[in-house]
């Protein structure tokens, strides 16, 4: 099944769409994506390391879960689909928190993400049961541990979570009762 993303113009619509395994070059187009950060009942946010296969930012610590709505697929919608294809579990209480995140990074090997990137912060009690080719390890962990570790080592973390964290300090979004 090939996988298409939303291309989208700088203000954001979307103007065609492109096979997600050409998209990311040392020439990214820019596109469609959104970030997740789940939280559990005691208020730990789950970060996963990226798969040591992945294309961009392997072996990287990252947030919950990210992906790319399909054409005509609402955010939430792929968000859902997303949280059970790459994690094995659902989420509730889902709510957009940095709605305008929108960042280009260039990881070591030259490759580039540049994406519009709403950011969603969700609950889930479930037990996570990641698939291999996208992450291999995960952890609940208090949010304030997590942001002095992105301090003290950002080159550990992919370049989203070193930016959408602390935005969502900022905003309340990181106790346990957000």
């Amino acid at each position: 099944m090939t996988e298409l993303v939303v291309l989208v113009s700088n203000d954001g619509q979307p103007v065609g769409t492109a096979e997600k395994a050409t998209v990311h070059t040392n020439d990214t187009v820019l596109h469609l994506a959104f970030s997740c950060h789940v939280f559990n009942a005691e208020g730990h946010v789950l970060v996963t390391r990226r798969a040591l296969s992945k294309k961009t930012w392997p072996g990287v610590w990252t947030n919950s879960f990210c992906g790319h709505p399909g054409p005509d697929e609402a955010l939430e919608e792929a968000l859902h689909r997303r949280a059970r294809e790459e994690l094995g579990f659902t989420v509730t209480r889902v709510s957009e928190a940095l709605p305008n995140f929108r960042y280009r990074a260039v990881d070591a090997s030259g490759i580039v993400e540049n994406e519009i990137c709403p950011v969603f912060v969700a609950h889930s009690d479930d037990v996570p049961r990641p698939i291999a080719s996208e992450v291999c390890e995960l952890r609940w962990v208090a949010p304030a541990d997590l942001l002095t570790a992105i301090a003290a080592t950002p080159w550990a973390f992919s370049p989203w979570i070193t930016l959408q964290l602390p935005a969502l300090a900022d905003a309340g979004l990181l106790g346990p009762r957000h």
